[in-house]
């Protein structure tokens, strides 16, 4: 994704916050998976 920060605040690390961005997304994707597979071994599981 391309973000133009030449308006941006000159304070503001942008490096930083896409890092964290990113951080948070892969912790939803792990998240939802494991929900996902905890629901597929209910499934099978408790009979």
């Amino acid at each position: 994704m391309s973000v133009d920060f030449s308006n941006g605040h000159s304070a503001m690390d942008y490096a930083e916050h896409q890092k964290t961005y990113a951080g948070f997304v892969r912790f939803a994707k792990i998240a939802v998976l494991i929900g996902a597979l905890v629901l597929v071994g209910m499934k099978f599981f408790l009979v």
